[in-house]
């Protein structure tokens, strides 16, 4: 049935990926890498599209190595891009705990998590480089949670037995990307950086070379302030644009956040990779109304001091203060002894959705469960508490009117993270030459399930570490010819847009941007949410299609193109959302297994946990964008270093 919706095309390999011993990998393919020297760098140019953890470290560490960077953002101050919102943490492999830390093992727990669908060498380059990150951090003055010593302090994540996450109070994500952003500054205040904040890429333009080598060679963008179409030309372009969960409308992800600018890039032939791996996080304020925009997520680290649960009995809707121990089911730490509470997402996801159907959930429609902190407070004292979780908690205070000192929290999955993204190489480079991407908008490091903590540790791995080496690798044979704005490749590009955006203010339809993002945002999440079937999916797909075409002639958008327009915005990222969808629902009907995040409800073990089926689909399912049906490349997935075997946290 899934090959009604597409076809498949060649198979593929990632030919910059090294070989030898693993550990040597990273170190030997750096020593052989092209080097460009300072007088050169002046002379080379880069677009980096995206100024969050990933886009700001990668920007100010080539604007520090000499190479003049154009810096874009949609937001008003790099300051504001989503990775501020991180909570919990970053991880990485320095065993300051002394608990039996190493590289490898973040390795080994990084691919166990993702449920064995990642690349072993680049979880492995991942966790090598987590220790400079650390370093590189606190040298910038990242204020990082201490000990009574004042050594660097650990706390646990999900899916690990060891204390391996750097924290900054519950507002981790908002002091690395400070001090990205210091460094950012810095190198616009010198000149290297050219940023330009309120600008949104809508288009990539791919220009062939005398030899007929197509390449990357810049962007078009519309000035957000006044509306104006504009063209940028460099030697290289970097797409860090973050995730795509807004296409299910309600999510943890800042309101602004889309796929849009790695879409245009698919449709210009990036092969888009694992699109239906995303990520439900399991410990998020329950929706409270239909009026929402968005939802609020509560940190994973939470789950080291607050215990989970739900009352025993189905339908028991007293206070949580009325129900006696013995009538409360902690099911975390009942089904998952080994891990408890620090069980992955994933599995903690399913774990409370599975509870909630039995009849078992609390709150409003029974769509919660309980985050209870009463044992920690009286183990250790409230003050401590406050000290570790004080923000988290005057947050929930003043979102739900509760006191969680007093009473537990209630808490419910919600879409947070998106594993899939543009595919790319060892070298981060995806298969359009000249095109690099960097952070969540690839879908490298994570398999079908991302661990807790790592997104800052990806984030800043590629930016501070990874890029600054494969891109100057690539430009070590620019400069490239000069590209002139009348070239027939940026004209078609400019025009493309024009067209698009004069078609959206055309349409002058009855309904407005943000009931069809809402209506394609309960189909997804219905069917191709935290359980997926079959059946659900090609319903799916044929209601994203009508709706679709509904949005094509009845969408109502106000306003002027030449202008500040908040309604042009949103409908031209919420057409792409409706592509994508399609692409997702596509991509998780033809993976008749589950695995991580991809939890397909006719694919799992006795007891209801996820069953993968290694013979048939260990592969990265890179798509090509085709107007019918899209083409799936698969890239096999070979282990040397891990054994591949049923994913255990009992």
């Amino acid at each position: 049935m899934a090959l009604d919706f597409h076809v498949v095309g060649d198979e593929i390999r990632d030919t910059a990926a090294p070989a030898g011993p693993i550990e040597k990998r990273w170190d030997e393919h750096r020593a052989h890498m092209n080097l460009v020297n300072p007088a050169n760098r002046r002379k080379l140019s880069v677009i980096m599209v995206g100024t969050g953890l990933a886009g700001a470290s990668a920007a100010a560490t080539l604007g520090e190595a000499g190479y003049h960077v154009k810096a874009f953002c949609y937001q008003d101050s790099p300051r504001r891009a989503h990775s501020i919102a991180a909570q919990g943490g970053i991880n990485a492999a320095k065993n300051y705990r002394n608990d039996g830390d190493s590289i490898y093992r973040l390795f080994y727990d990084t691919v166990k998590g993702g449920d064995f669908r990642a690349r072993e060498s680049n979880v492995y380059r991942l966790a090598q480089v987590s220790v400079n990150i650390i370093d590189q951090c606190v040298a910038q003055g990242v204020p990082f949670a201490r000990e009574y010593g004042g050594l660097l302090d650990n706390r646990s994540f999900g899916g690990v037995q060891v204390s391996r996450t750097f924290y900054a109070r519950g507002q981790t994500g908002q002091q690395l990307l400070i001090g990205a952003y210091q460094a950012l500054e810095r190198q616009i205040g010198l000149g290297t950086v050219e940023m330009n904040t309120r600008h949104e890429m809508l288009e990539l333009i791919m220009v062939p070379d005398a030899d007929g080598t197509e390449r990357a060679r810049g962007i078009i963008v519309r000035d957000m302030v006044t509306g104006a179409i504009e063209t940028h030309l460099a030697d290289a372009v970097v797409l860090a644009t973050g995730g795509y969960g807004n296409v299910f409308f309600l999510s943890t992800n800042a309101m602004g956040s889309n796929v849009t600018a790695t879409w245009r890039a698919h449709r210009k032939g990036a092969y888009f990779a694992n699109p239906c791996y995303t990520q439900i996080h399991p410990t998020c304020i329950p929706v409270s109304g239909d009026y929402q925009s968005k939802l609020t997520l509560m940190s994973e680290s939470l789950r080291n001091d607050g215990r989970i649960w739900v009352p025993k009995k189905a339908g028991d809707d007293r206070l949580a203060s009325d129900i006696p121990e013995d009538e409360r089911d902690y099911y975390l730490e009942r089904i998952y002894p080994a891990f408890g509470n620090l069980v992955p997402r994933d599995i903690a996801s399913r774990a409370a959705k599975y509870q909630c159907d039995a009849g078992k959930g609390v709150g409003p429609g029974g769509l919660g469960v309980y985050l209870d902190f009463a044992e920690a407070i009286e183990r250790l004292g409230r003050p401590a508490v406050e000290a570790k979780y004080g923000n988290l908690f005057d947050m929930y205070a003043r979102i739900t009117g509760e006191d969680p000192y007093t009473q537990p929290m209630r808490i419910y999955p919600a879409v947070h993270y998106t594993m899939g993204g543009l595919w790319v190489d060892y070298d981060l480079q995806s298969n359009l030459t000249g095109l690099f991407v960097a952070g969540e908008a690839n879908f490298s490091d994570h398999g079908a399930n991302r661990l807790g903590a790592s997104a800052l540790m990806q984030g800043l791995a590629d930016g501070y570490f990874v890029l600054p080496y494969t891109l100057a690798n690539y430009l070590s044979h620019a400069p490239y010819e000069k590209v002139p704005e009348d070239h027939p490749r940026v004209v078609e590009a400019q025009q493309a847009v024009e067209e698009r955006v004069q078609k959206l203010l055309s349409i002058n339809g009855t309904r407005t941007v943000d009931s069809f993002h809402k209506e394609l945002g309960q189909i997804m999440w219905d069917y191709c949410g935290m359980e997926r079937t079959e059946e659900g999916l090609i319903k799916a797909i044929q209601m994203i299609r009508d709706l679709k075409a509904d949005f094509w002639s009845n969408v109502k958008v106000t306003g002027e193109a030449e202008e500040l327009n908040q309604t042009l915005e949103r409908a031209n990222r919420v057409g792409d959302f409706f592509e994508l969808g399609e692409l997702m629902c596509i991509d998780a009907l033809n993976r008749r297994e589950s695995c991580g995040g991809h939890f397909r409800g006719e694919s799992q073990t006795e007891d209801g946990e996820a069953l993968r089926h290694d013979d048939e689909f260990a592969y990265v399912a890179a798509w090509e964008f085709a107007d019918n049906q899209p083409i799936l490349h698969k890239e096999p997935l070979e282990y040397e270093y891990v054994e591949m075997k049923a994913r255990s946290y009992k």
